[in-house]
C-alpha cells in the first residue's frame, strides 16, 4: 500500500485472487460490497463485469471456467444480491467448474437480530458448494480465502465465502505473502488389482459395449484404442459427445433424454458395457447387470446402476495400463449389426427434416441448427438453452475436438445460454461464441443483453423463436395432457435487441435463414438473430410403447431416440462402409 499502509480485508482478498490468476469479478454493486468493488477499481491487472442480475453472473463464472479451466469469481451484495447466485453456483457446482462466489453480509454486529435483508449464506450455499465459510474477524485472511480457492479447483466445483462489508474495510493484519499456489489436480492411478479384473472381464465378453462421457475428455485415442481392441460400439452421454463423437468408426450415438441412433439398442444387447467416465443419470437407459465402470471420482461408482466391477481411476491412465492386456477380437458381428441398426435410424428420419424445406413455414428449428452448424467457425464455442435447444444442439452441432458446446446439461437450468455465452466470451476472447438462445429462456434473463451491449461482449445470440416452452409442452404431450400455458404471445427479440442498441435481424422464411446467419456470423460485435421457428417441432417415434410412456424422464428419451440428426447420417455411413478390421 503507498506510504507503508495496511492493506484491508477487502483489498487482501482482490489482491489474493489477482496473483492466483483471476481476472475479472461478475456481480452487481452495491451495499456491502462497496469495499470490495473500491478495492477492484485500485487494483490493476483485475475487472468488474457489471451484470443485471447475479445469477447471470454466477452462469458466467461458470462458463468462464469451463473455458479456461481456471478458478472464476462471482458475487453477491448481502440479502436478495447473493441469494440471487444460487441457481447459477448450482449449475457451476454440478457441472464440476471451479468457481468462487462472494456473498457479501449485513454489518456483521447485526448478524442475528433479524436486521435489514439479513440471510445467512453460510447456510444457504451448503448444498451447492465444497466449501461455504464465512469470514468473521480480519485475522481469517489470506488463509481462508486461499483454503476456499483450493476446495473449489482442487475438487472441481464452487466455494462461497461470506464477508460483512465492515470486516472487509478492517485493516488486514497478516501479509498477504507473495504465495499464488493453486493445486492441480493428479491423475488417479487405480489398483493393480482392478486393471487385472477388467483385462479378464474384457476378454471374456464376446459383445463389449463402450459408453463414454465427459471423464473421457482427455481419453480419446485410448477409448479408440479400446474400441479396435474388442470391436465395440461407442456411444456417448450428452456432455461427452463433444470429445468422442467426432472422427469415430465405432460411434453408434447418444443415449438418455436426448439421444439417437443405436446407442440404446447396443447397450441392451452387450454382454458387457464399459461406462467410461460417466455419472450418467438416467438409471432407465442403463442394463441392471454385465456392467463395468471407470470413473477418478469413487463416490460416482455404483450409484446409477448395479455394478460387476467398479475401477477407481482416470479413464486414461485405467486404459492404457489395461490395453496391453486385452486380447484382439475377430468377431465384427455385433460391432457390423450395431453400425447398420445405427444407420438405418438415422435414414428413417433425416428426409422429415430435409423435405420442402425451403417452403416450410414457420421454419424447421433443425434446420436453423443445420444452417448454424455449416457457418460457425471450427472452433465456435456453443452455449444452449437448456429445453429444445439441447435437442437441436445435440443432434445437429459437429463436433471437431475443438468446438464446444456449453449448457447446464446437469442441473437443467433455464435462460443459462445468454449469461453462459458472455463468460465464455471473456474467457475466450479470440473466439466465436454463440448462444443457442430459446425464447423462453432469453426472456428470463433478457436484461443481460443489456450486459451484452454494456461490454460490447460479442457474442452471437440466435434466438429460436416459437412462443413456446417446447419442451414442457412434449412433456405434457407424453403424459397425455393437452398443452397448457405453454404457448404465448409471438415476440420481437430483435425489436427488443435493437432497442437495446444491439445489431439484430428478424428471420421468418426459411430462405432467408442462411444469408442472414451468415450476416450474423460475420458481425465485428454483439448480434442477435430472431427466427419464428416451428413450436411443432416435437417428433415422437413409433418405438415407444405403453409401458415406456411412465412420465418425462423415460418418454421423451424415447421420444428423441430416433430424432433428426443432420450430417451424423453422413458419418453413419462412412463408418458403415468402411467397419473397422481387427
Amino acid at each position: 500500500m503507498p506510504g507503508g499502509a495496511m492493506a484491508t480485508v477487502a483489498e487482501q482478498f482482490i489482491e489474493v485472487l489477482r496473483r492466483a490468476g483471476v481476472r475479472r469479478i461478475y456481480g452487481v454493486v452495491g451495499d456491502s460490497l462497496n469495499p470490495v468493488v473500491d478495492a477492484v477499481r485500485r487494483t490493476g491487472g483485475i475487472d468488474w463485469v457489471h451484470v443485471r442480475n447475479e445469477e447471470a453472473g454466477a452462469f458466467a463464472a461458470a462458463a468462464e471456467a469451463q473455458t479456461t479451466g481456471r478458478l472464476a469469481v462471482c458475487a453477491g451484495s448481502c440479502g436478495p444480491g447473493n441469494t440471487h447466485l444460487v441457481q447459477g453456483l448450482y449449475d457451476a457446482h454440478r457441472s464440476g467448474a471451479p468457481v468462487l462466489a462472494l456473498a457479501s453480509q449485513i454489518p456483521s454486529t447485526q448478524i442475528g437480530t433479524n436486521y435489514f435483508q439479513e440471510t445467512h449464506p453460510e447456510r444457504l450455499f451448503v448444498d451447492c458448494s465444497h466449501y461455504c465459510e464465512a469470514i468473521g474477524t480480519p485475522e481469517q485472511m489470506p488463509r481462508i480465502l486461499r483454503t476456499a480457492m483450493q476446495h473449489a479447483i482442487g475438487l472441481g466445483g464452487v466455494s462461497v465465502l461470506t464477508l460483512s462489508g465492515d470486516v472487509a474495510s478492517r485493516d488486514a493484519p497478516h501479509p498477504t505473502g507473495e504465495h499464488d499456489f493453486l493445486v492441480r489436480p493428479g491423475i488417479v492411478r487405480p489398483p493393480s488389482d482392478q486393471v487385472d479384473q477388467l483385462a479378464r472381464a474384457l476378454n471374456h465378453a464376446e459383445k463389449v459395449m463402450l459408453f463414454c462421457g465427459t471423464g473421457s475428455r482427455n481419453a480419446r485415442t485410448e477409448v479408440m484404442a479400446l474400441a479396435h481392441k474388442t470391436l465395440s460400439p461407442v456411444g456417448h452421454a450428452l456432455r461427452g459427445k463433444e470429445w468422442i463423437q467426432y472422427d469415430n468408426p465405432f460411434d453408434v450415438g447418444m443415449s438418455g433424454l436426448l439421444g439417437y441412433g443405436a446407442c440404446y439398442d447396443a447397450m441392451q444387447e452387450a454382454d458387457l458395457v464399459v461406462l467410461l467416465g460417466t455419472d450418467f443419470p438416467y438409471d432407465d437407459f442403463l442394463p441392471l447387470q454385465n456392467t463395468i465402470q471407470v470413473d477418478h471420482d469413487a463416490s460416482h461408482l455404483g450409484r446409477r446402476t448395479p455394478l460387476d466391477l467398479a475401477v477407481h481411476g482416470d479413464v486414461g491412465e485405467t486404459l492404457r495400463l489395461v490395453l496391453d492386456r486385452v486380447e484382439q477380437k475377430r468377431d465384427r458381428t455385433y460391432l457390423e449389426t450395431m453400425l447398420r441398426q445405427h444407420t438405418r435410424a438415422l435414414e428413417g428420419v433425416v428426409s422429415a427434416y430435409t423435405r420442402d424445406i425451403e417452403k416450410h413455414t414457420p421454419i424447421h428449428p433443425e434446420y436453423v441448427a443445420s444452417v448454424l452448424d455449416d457457418l460457425a467457425d471450427d472452433d465456435a464455442i456453443f452455449t444452449v438453452d437448456t429445453g429444445m435447444c439441447n435437442v437441436w444442439a445435440a443432434r445437429y452441432i459437429t463436433p471437431n475436438g475443438r468446438r464446444r458446446v456449453m449448457g447446464s446439461f446437469v442441473h437443467g437450468s433455464m435462460a443459462n445460454a445468454l449469461p453462459h455465452a458472455i463468460g465464455a466470451q471473456y474467457g475466450a476472447p479470440g473466439r466465436q461464441v454463440v448462444s443457442m438462445s430459446g425464447d423462453g429462456g432469453l426472456g428470463m434473463l433478457l436484461g443481460e443483453l443489456l450486459t451484452v451491449r454494456l461490454h460490447r461482449v460479442p457474442v452471437k445470440t440466435i434466438v429460436f423463436n416459437n412462443a413456446s416452452l417446447g419442451m414442457v409442452r412434449l412433456e405434457m404431450m407424453v403424459d397425455g395432457l393437452p398443452a397448457h400455458e405453454t404457448d404465448h404471445e409471438p415476440v420481437d427479440f430483435a425489436a427488443i435487441a435493437a432497442a437495446a442498441g444491439i445489431e439484430s435481424a428478424r428471420v421468418e422464411r426459411p430462405a432467408d435463414v442462411r444469408p442472414a446467419m451468415e450476416r450474423a456470423l460475420a458481425a465485428p460485435g454483439p448480434y442477435l438473430l430472431d427466427v419464428v421457428t416451428d413450436p411443432n417441432a416435437l417428433s415422437i417415434p413409433p418405438r415407444i410403447t405403453p409401458q415406456q410412456i411412465k412420465g418425462f424422464a423415460l418418454s421423451a428419451g424415447k421420444t428423441v431416440l430416433t430424432g433428426g440428426v443432420g450430417k451424423m447420417l453422413d458419418l453413419a455411413r462412412s463408418n458403415l462402409r468402411n467397419i473397422p478390421r481387427p
